[in-house]
């Protein structure tokens, strides 16, 4: 029927995150991520749980950050590492 609306929703967990955040551990790939405050910090995650992660820095200390606090994270390149902090 055209113009037919759908009904259905959208899944509220697809457990893609899960998958994610395994690939990353497994493949050691650096990331950046944004927090909710705007702070920016680089590393590899290590460990990750329902509500945080761990991200392993080189010669700085090792972060748990709650989920609910990063905006976003996304890749770099490896060997890539350009915050100065």
């Amino acid at each position: 029927m055209p113009g037919k609306i759908s009904k259905t929703k959208a899944p509220e967990q697809t457990f893609e995150e899960v998958k994610y955040l395994r690939y990353l551990i497994e493949e050691q790939i650096p990331i950046r991520v944004r927090l909710s405050d705007n702070q920016e910090v680089e590393g590899i995650v290590e460990f990750y749980d329902a509500n945080f992660i761990r991200l392993t820095r080189a010669g700085e200390p090792n972060l748990f950050l709650f989920k609910h606090d990063i905006k976003y994270l996304y890749e770099l390149e490896r060997g890539a590492r350009t915050l100065n902090r």
